[in-house]
């Protein structure tokens, strides 16, 4: 069974029915051989990053960049799967008010640097998360997912 692991920050309600649409277009019925473990940005590990065959990343754009509790993810397991990770795919979804250009980079930078392989198209919503938006974070999910099934 293939793990897809999603990192994610969610400190608003807006950002958590984001989350809960990736969480419901990863678990669709017609995807299988695929499990969802969930981590919040702050509490992943190293290990829960190795041990994922592809990844969905979820923050609020905090000024321009992305959430300082994703940030820290990747400063604690950036090293260690620094090696190991290369070519799993991930996708990303972003809640902005004021611009989400530099998180936007700061990912591209950092997954760039990781050799992970973008999966599907990001996912940037402002203010409430329209149903288009929120069509677009079960998609994501979704897509992310069934790249991983077998």
């Amino acid at each position: 069974m293939k793990t897809l692991l999603v990192v994610h920050h969610t400190p608003s309600p807006f950002m958590q029915e984001m989350f809960e649409a990736v969480l419901s277009g990863a678990s669709d019925p017609e995807i299988e051989g695929v499990e969802i473990v969930r981590r919040p940005a702050l509490t992943v590990s190293p290990s829960d990053m190795l041990e994922a065959d592809g990844y969905v990343l979820g923050s609020p754009a905090n000024l321009g960049y992305v959430s300082g509790a994703l940030k820290h993810a990747f400063d604690v397991c950036y090293y260690p799967i620094l090696d190991s990770t290369r070519g799993r795919p991930f996708g990303l979804y972003l809640h902005g008010n004021q611009g989400t250009e530099g998180a936007e980079r700061a990912v591209d930078a950092i997954t760039g640097g990781l050799g992970w392989t973008k999966a599907a198209e990001y996912v940037i919503a402002s203010g409430k998360p329209a149903k288009a938006d929120l069509d677009a974070c079960w998609e994501l999910g979704a897509t992310v997912a069934a790249s991983l099934m077998e």
